[in-house]
């Protein structure tokens, strides 16, 4: 099969015509054509090796062989849909439910995190009779209209903030309104959320469910501090509604430590409802919903099948069923948990620690004590990172913080490049001069590194400090 129809400019000059212009390419200004890719990297048109620290979907590696000996394998079988009686969905369906809190054993598959988000919005509706629904400041759980309407983050651009939606503070220890030197922001964090609940209850009306990512990844790569799901929880169920935990971006061990990212909030938290999706299928569109057998009861209850055409046939079920085998198989939680704290030493001189794994962010600000949002330095990094044939993104309400989200693969070899190249950029490319460096470990479990620096431009000299948090 040949790797390229068409020559660059003649793909490029087709897609601005024939696809929807809302749809973005990475690097806009002058892209990069991706023609094949294998583990950790991506190849263009010319054979020019790019490490990818983008594509969390694909989470075991790009093709895989193991994955697309298992899709291969099951097409040739049979792939028809979940009412005919097989194997797999079953199968994979107890796979996961070993993965997860006892109490979350009953599964509905979908083909996308939109779908699944969309999905557990339904079974909370359903279960507690409720509408009103809790986010997290500059949320993102989807494209479905019903998801724009809970994500800060896209409906804040559009129609507004609907009635039955009610925004929280995203629990930040550095930015947010409680940060590193609170004695107690989970609580601080939580009690806000009880705020919220109370001012519903005000309005006369009811909380069907809160809904918050594990790790926030849109909201800027953060780390929740320990104790506030839980606490969070206790208010939610409180006021009838339930808690819902989008895994989408963060589950199946990217955290390295633990299987699912809200693990990370303690043995003793368990959601109501976990949603999955990106990593599962490692590029093949598989997603999940997950949750205990009274909410699936009452979802049953109001008589009304769910079917859903493509979710958990055959093919997919076997792709889940491989992914979960590879990741046992190469270890992949403890290469996350290994890789991940070796690129944050890499990047500062003092061992972190603990880490979660491969779900890092770098923040670049212009002032120490402001923590102004350098987004044209983030933006200057990406770029130049990708001369350097590494792909990376930015992410956060001021998208200044350059995100690590690679496939699972990602190697101590391709940390070292990633880190050798960001200080050759900060301290090469812009005349720039270490000037201080700094580390803190808060009791919040919030993990910082401080790199200062000196930057000569022109007649005036500009401070950066750049923070890597997890």
């Amino acid at each position: 099969m040949a790797l390229e129809m068409f020559r660059k400019e003649e793909t490029l000059a087709m897609r601005k015509k024939l696809i929807g212009q809302s749809c973005r390419l990475f690097y806009s200004d002058d892209p990069v054509k991706i023609v094949r890719a294998r583990g950790q990297y991506l190849y263009d048109e010319n054979g020019k090796r790019y490490l990818d620290c983008i594509s969390n979907v694909q989470h075991v590696g790009h093709c895989h062989p193991s994955i697309t000996q298992a899709a291969t394998t099951q097409m040739e079988l049979l792939n028809a849909n979940s009412r005919f009686l097989h194997d797999n969905i079953v199968q994979y369906a107890d796979r996961l439910a070993a993965t997860l809190p006892d109490k979350l054993r009953v599964f509905y598959f979908v083909n996308s995190g939109s779908e699944a988000n969309d999905l557990a919005l339904r079974l909370a509706h359903q279960y507690t009779q409720h509408e009103d629904v809790i986010v997290l400041d500059h949320a993102y759980h989807g494209h479905l209209t019903s998801l724009i309407d809970i994500s800060p983050y896209k409906f804040q651009k559009l129609t507004g903030q609907k009635e039955w939606v009610h925004v929280a503070p995203i629990p930040d220890t550095y930015r947010g309104i409680f940060r590193e030197d609170h004695p107690n922001p989970a609580q601080a964090y939580a009690d806000t959320v009880k705020d919220v609940i109370d001012k519903v209850h005000q309005k006369g009306r009811k909380v069907s469910a809160f809904f918050s990512e594990s790790l926030p990844s849109v909201g800027g790569q953060i780390l929740l501090p320990k104790g506030y799901s839980t606490k969070v929880a206790e208010y939610v169920r409180s006021a009838g509604g339930v808690f819902v935990a989008d895994e989408v971006q963060t589950g199946f061990g990217r955290v390295g430590s633990h299987f699912w990212a809200f693990q990370l909030q303690g043995d003793d938290f368990s959601p109501d409802i976990v949603t999955m999706g990106k990593p599962m299928g490692n590029g093949h569109p598989l997603s999940c919903v997950a949750t205990t057998a009274e909410i699936a009861g009452a979802f049953t209850a109001n008589g009304v099948e769910y079917f859903n055409t493509f979710g958990g046939n055959p093919v997919s079920c076997a792709i889940g069923l491989a992914v979960l085998d590879v990741i046992e198989k190469e270890d992949l939680r403890g290469n996350s948990s290994r890789v991940g704290g070796h690129l944050l030493d890499r990047l500062q001189h003092d061992p972190f620690g603990d880490t979660v794994g491969l779900f890092v962010g770098l923040e670049m600000v212009t002032d120490k004590e402001q923590r102004t949002p350098a987004t044209d330095a983030a933006a200057q990094v990406v770029r130049r990172l990708k001369e350097e044939y590494i792909c990376v993104s930015t992410d956060g309400p001021w998208e200044n913080i350059v995100k690590f989200k690679p496939p699972m693969c990602f190697s101590m070899e391709d940390a070292d490049l990633v880190a050798d190249r960001i200080h050759h950029i900060l301290t090469g490319d812009w005349n720039t001069y270490p000037i201080a460096l700094t580390y803190y470990n808060t009791f919040t479990q919030f993990y910082s590194i401080h790199l200062l620096y000196l930057k000569e431009r022109f007649t005036h000299f500009e401070y950066y400090i750049v923070f890597v948090r997890l």
